[in-house]
């Protein structure tokens, strides 16, 4: 009977091990934050159509939480950049570099738009880097 037992509390274990559920897979730790976060590629467009325009920079890991978001600030006046979207990423703790996408939806064709990206963690906290404010015009 103990036998029984025995193999059973060992079937368990084993089926458990190849079971595990997806949440506790993806969940990856909290690194340590970077010294300084930098902007070294863009940003940069890689489309501007009125109905969907991606905005695409890369910066040094920031570290911190796994959840970030990167965060583009835009609008019609440079002097009021007051709409905003953001992606989330998940940041790889294995690599030196971080590339933020993000959407924007809805725009009007044929019209410029003026912007500026940053980034932060996903309780809010910025990583403090901001680029220049850049512009393009949708088709």
């Amino acid at each position: 009977m103990n036998r029984l037992l025995l193999k059973l509390a060992v079937m368990v274990i084993v089926v458990g091990s190849l079971y595990s559920t997806p949440a506790t897979a993806q969940v990856a730790p909290t690194t340590k934050k970077a010294a300084s976060v930098k902007i070294t590629l863009g940003p940069e467009i890689e489309r501007a159509d009125s109905y969907l325009t991606i905005v695409r920079w890369t910066t040094n890991n920031p570290g911190g939480s796994p959840e970030h978001y990167g965060v583009v600030h835009y609008g019609t006046n440079p002097k009021d950049l007051s709409q905003t979207a953001k992606s989330p990423i998940r940041l790889n703790p294995g690599h030196s570099d971080t590339v933020f996408r993000v959407r924007i939806e809805g725009l009007q064709p044929g019209t410029t738009y003026y912007y500026k990206v940053d980034s932060m963690e996903a309780n809010g906290t910025s990583d403090g880097v901001t680029s220049e404010v850049k512009t393009f015009k949708t088709k």
